[in-house]
Protein backbone atom coordinates (compact mmCIF):
# COMPACT_ATOMS: atom_id res chain seq x y z
CA UNK A 1 0.00 0.00 0.00
CA UNK A 2 1.00 3.37 -0.86
CA UNK A 3 2.18 5.69 2.03
CA UNK A 4 0.81 8.36 0.85
CA UNK A 5 -2.83 6.91 0.33
CA UNK A 6 -2.81 5.64 3.64
CA UNK A 7 -1.82 9.30 5.13
CA UNK A 8 -4.77 10.69 3.17
CA UNK A 9 -7.39 8.10 4.21
CA UNK A 10 -6.66 8.80 7.46
CA UNK A 11 -7.47 12.31 7.17
CA UNK A 12 -11.14 10.87 6.03
CA UNK A 13 -11.48 8.07 8.57
CA UNK A 14 -9.20 9.07 11.72
CA UNK A 15 -9.94 5.72 14.01
CA UNK A 16 -7.23 3.50 12.43
CA UNK A 17 -9.19 0.25 13.41
CA UNK A 18 -12.09 1.81 11.35
CA UNK A 19 -9.53 2.54 8.95
CA UNK A 20 -8.61 -1.26 8.67
CA UNK A 21 -11.91 -2.84 8.52
CA UNK A 22 -13.01 -0.37 5.58
CA UNK A 23 -10.51 -1.18 3.67
CA UNK A 24 -10.47 -5.25 4.37
CA UNK A 25 -14.49 -5.39 3.88
CA UNK A 26 -13.87 -3.02 0.36
CA UNK A 27 -10.91 -5.06 -0.94
CA UNK A 28 -12.60 -8.56 -0.39
CA UNK A 29 -15.53 -6.95 -2.51
CA UNK A 30 -12.87 -6.07 -5.35
CA UNK A 31 -11.57 -9.71 -4.74
CA UNK A 32 -14.82 -11.37 -5.76
CA UNK A 33 -15.43 -8.74 -9.04
CA UNK A 34 -16.29 -5.91 -7.95
CA UNK A 35 -16.24 -3.09 -10.18
CA UNK A 36 -13.61 0.04 -8.28
CA UNK A 37 -15.38 3.14 -7.92
CA UNK A 38 -12.10 5.44 -9.41
CA UNK A 39 -10.61 5.16 -12.25
CA UNK A 40 -6.38 5.00 -12.34
CA UNK A 41 -3.88 5.01 -15.36
CA UNK A 42 -1.70 2.83 -13.60
CA UNK A 43 -2.74 -0.93 -12.12
CA UNK A 44 -3.06 -0.36 -8.72
CA UNK A 45 -3.26 -3.33 -5.79
CA UNK A 46 -7.07 -4.28 -4.56
CA UNK A 47 -5.94 -2.33 -0.86
CA UNK A 48 -4.74 1.03 -3.05
CA UNK A 49 -8.04 1.26 -5.11
CA UNK A 50 -9.92 0.86 -1.58
CA UNK A 51 -7.83 3.61 -0.40
CA UNK A 52 -8.29 5.69 -3.42
CA UNK A 53 -12.47 5.50 -2.91
CA UNK A 54 -12.04 6.47 0.72
CA UNK A 55 -10.24 9.23 -0.45
CA UNK A 56 -12.14 10.20 -3.18
CA UNK A 57 -15.83 10.24 -0.80
CA UNK A 58 -16.63 6.92 -3.12
CA UNK A 59 -17.39 4.65 0.38
CA UNK A 60 -19.41 5.35 3.09
CA UNK A 61 -19.04 3.44 6.18
CA UNK A 62 -20.99 3.80 9.49
CA UNK A 63 -19.73 2.84 12.98
CA UNK A 64 -21.95 0.84 15.17
CA UNK A 65 -22.44 0.78 18.73
CA UNK A 66 -23.63 -2.54 20.00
Amino acid sequence: MRDEYIKDAQKVIQDPNVLINVVSRRVKQLRRGSRPLVESLEKLSPEDIALREIIEGKISYEVTHA
